[in-house]
Formats: C-alpha cells, structure tokens, sequence
C-alpha cells in the first residue's frame, strides 16, 4: 500500500508504540488521526512530531471501550479527509498482577480489560470497514503480545485478552476481505515507561537484563521497532491477512522462558 497521501488512525498513540506508529506513517507521507483518552499532552507532542513531515493530522480524545466515541473518532477522520486507508488498534491496558495471585484479579479488572483490549479493537474496525471497503483497500493492524501466545504478561487477564486479540484477528481477517487485510503484531518486553512505571524501576531492569542476556538476539524491543513491525503490514504486505509477527527478540524459541 502507497501511504503518501493516505489516512490513518492509531488509537492510543499519545506515547510509546502509539505515538511510534504515528510519526512512521507521518514520515511515509500519510495524514494521521492521533487518539488519546487521557494523555492529552503527550497526543500534542505525538502530533508536533507528524506535523514535522509535512502530513495532516488531527487530535481526537476517545475511548474505545465506548463504540460511540469509537464511531465518532472514525467519523472525525472522514469528515478531515473522506477516506481511511488503515487502522491502527494500538490503545490498551492492564492491571499488573502476579500470576499466582488468583485473588489478586476481579471479575471487574477482567471487563475493564477486555473493554479495551478487545472490544475495542472490534469496535473500531466495524466503524473503519465500511470506508476501507469503500475505497477498495484497506489495513487493520491489532497490537497484541507474546503475552497472548505464551500466557505470559502483566497479568492473566491481560494475557487472556490478548489471546482473545488474536483469535479475532482470524475471523476479522476471514470476513473483511477481499477489500481489507487484518494482521497482528505480538510485541514481548517494550523498552519504555510504561512497563517501567508498572514493574517498578528494579523489576524492570531485572527483566530486561535477564532477557537481553538470554533471548537469542540479545536485545529487547522499543516502541520504534515495534511500530517498524506494523508499518510492514499496513504497506508492505499486500498478499498477507490473518497473520501475527513476534516481535521479541527470539525470547519465545529460549528455554529460559519456558
């Protein structure tokens, strides 16, 4: 897919594999619609950095646990530009637990966690497809993690939700073609503040340095690599739909993580 002049959503891009994204399609030349649902500070800051490149872009607060605000981002895009080229389903979230803390999960952390992390995503791609089939093409990429492969992560349910992403991405895939292609990326450990703020400081250089010491590459990911990862589906992979990408330096092949 030709980006330049093109037209993308990329929710929860006010920092980290979001905003990462954001600025890669800014730099191939396409018009961005940058959401955020808290983070207001960082989508200016996401945005000043697309508006570098020379491309259009627009500032959209939503939360896409919510299908109206979903529509209503959607529709903000249409009416800037009249058209959607890809969708980026970056936005989510987590309750950091311990695995083996069963009481440490409630049946609300669950539905708030799935409300994004799945419904979400659904909610957005039934508001995008109808303007990608329009346009005869289309893109949907799904950040989902190695924590829905391998049930690992900040949490079961965020694992379980993740595992949910994914199998969703196959039917949407099956149902949204011939016009759009849906494929997910499966980020492991993501250098950035996020995982630092819920890890805590130590917990977060200890696994970093664990897995950079035993993933078969030596190294982790940052949200920069990542979105590389993304930008490979929206526009270098035409004949690819259904399919996920690890993303984790080899850790998954590691006995150490086993």
């Amino acid at each position: 897919m030709d980006l330049q002049e093109g037209v993308a959503i990329v929710t929860g891009s006010s920092s980290g594999v979001g905003a990462a994204c954001a600025r890669q399609l800014a730099e191939r030349g396409c018009h961005v619609a940058i959401n955020y649902s808290r983070n207001a500070a960082g989508a200016e800051e996401t945005q000043a950095a697309c508006a570098a490149f020379g491309v259009e872009t627009i500032v959209v607060q939503a939360d896409v646990a919510d299908d109206a605000q979903c529509r209503a981002l959607t529709q903000a895009a249409i009416d800037k530009w009249g058209r959607l080229d890809a969708l980026v389903n970056n936005a989510g979230t987590t309750k950091f637990n311990a695995h083996e803390n069963l009481d440490g999960l409630s049946r609300e952390d669950f539905e708030h966690i799935y409300a994004v992390n799945v419904v979400g995503p659904y909610q957005m791609a039934r508001a995008a497809a109808p303007w990608m089939r329009r346009a005869g093409r289309g893109s949907i990429v799904n950040v989902a993690s190695i924590a829905g492969i391998m049930g690992v992560g900040s949490s079961i349910a965020y694992a379980a939700s993740k595992g949910a992403l994914l199998t969703m991405t196959l039917s949407l895939a099956r149902v949204l073609g011939p016009e759009i292609r849906v494929n997910a990326v499966c980020p492991g450990f993501i250098q950035g503040d996020w995982l630092e703020e819920g890890m805590g400081a130590e917990r977060y250089a200890a696994a970093k340095n664990f897995l950079e010491a035993n993933a078969p590459l030596q190294l982790t990911t940052t949200p920069d690599t990542i979105a590389e990862g993304v930008l490979y589906f929206i526009a270098g992979a035409d004949v690819i739909t259904g399919e996920r990408l690890i993303m984790d330096g080899g850790m998954h092949l590691s006995q150490a993580a086993r």
